[in-house]
């Protein structure tokens, strides 16, 4: 599998939100409760700082995704946050890896100074080892800080980076 990573096009939209809804659906990840339908998708990825994909060179599909926007406003404005989402079927390729670090070049080149992730929930352990093998930190641990799927309170580890 060859991986191309670029900025969206409107054309990705179906295959992004697709990939976006099923890390929803897991209910293990994603703070948001609620799916995207076509226009809401439209409106949510271009209200982004910036939205890189993960494509396929050779069929031209989607493996996976990211968003990136500031964390906070003003004094604090200096530092973003990001989502990444990877088709499940193609999960464990590396394809993770090739999102944060894509993801962390492209903030870098907006201005932001620093990455922050709020809510890595603490047994997502593909995520977490990904996080540390490329230099972030582990802030602490917020305990029952996420709401799984299931109705259970997970721990939450934040990360950041400096860029």
């Amino acid at each position: 599998m060859n991986i191309l990573l670029r900025g969206y096009r409107e054309s990705d939209l179906s295959q992004m939100t697709e990939i976006w809804n099923e890390v929803v659906e897991e209910g293990i990840a994603f703070p948001q409760t609620d799916v995207l339908d076509a226009s809401g998708a439209k409106a949510f990825f271009a209200s982004q700082s910036h939205c890189g994909v993960a494509v396929d060179a050779d069929s031209g599909a989607l493996a996976g995704l990211y968003i990136l926007h500031p964390n906070n406003v003003g004094r604090c404005g200096h530092i973003c946050n990001a989502s990444y989402a990877v088709n499940s079927g193609l999960r464990g390729r590396h394809i993770g890896e090739k999102l944060v670090t894509d993801c962390m070049k492209q903030a870098k080149a907006l201005g932001f100074r620093i990455l922050q992730f709020n809510a890595v929930v603490k047994t997502n352990a593909a995520a977490r080892s990904l996080y540390e093998r490329l230099g972030f930190t582990q802030l602490g641990t917020i305990p029952g800080g996420f709401l799984m799927r299931n109705g259970t309170y997970e721990d939450i580890c934040p990360y950041y980076h400096e860029l």
